[in-house]
């Protein structure tokens, strides 16, 4: 919808992933849209340089925001939300969808590969 605006569709769905989530991370972002994390790094990295994103470490990982400091934030975020709207149904769903409780601790994980699971 904005790729023409932004000059990237990855950049696109990296700013609509940090309007719906708040913070995310490269990784985390790249499998939402299943697409390449070096994708999602570079546009990561571009938006912060920019003075968009403010990214800060949290272990091993690169976490990343909105920069509050960002000039035209307020509109970035209203052009954001009109985008949206012309989204089909299921992505918008889907990037409304937060899941808010935690984890239950000792909770396994379950790796879903092709047609098996397997338990971490």
């Amino acid at each position: 919808m904005l790729k023409t605006l932004l000059g990237s569709k990855d950049k696109e769905l990296v700013l609509q992933y940090l309007l719906s989530k708040n913070e995310g991370y490269a990784s985390k972002i790249a499998r939402f849209f299943n697409v390449n994390p070096s994708q999602i790094g570079k546009q990561l990295d571009a938006l912060e340089e920019g003075g968009v994103l403010v990214g800060f470490q949290v272990g091993r990982s690169r976490l990343y925001r909105f920069n509050p400091r960002y000039y035209f934030l307020p509109e970035l975020k209203m052009l954001l939300r009109k985008a949206l709207e012309a989204y089909p149904d299921e992505l918008r769903d889907a990037l409304k969808f937060s899941r808010t409780a935690p984890r239950r601790k000792g909770k396994p994980y379950i790796l879903k590969g092709d047609n098996s699971e397997t338990e971490l």
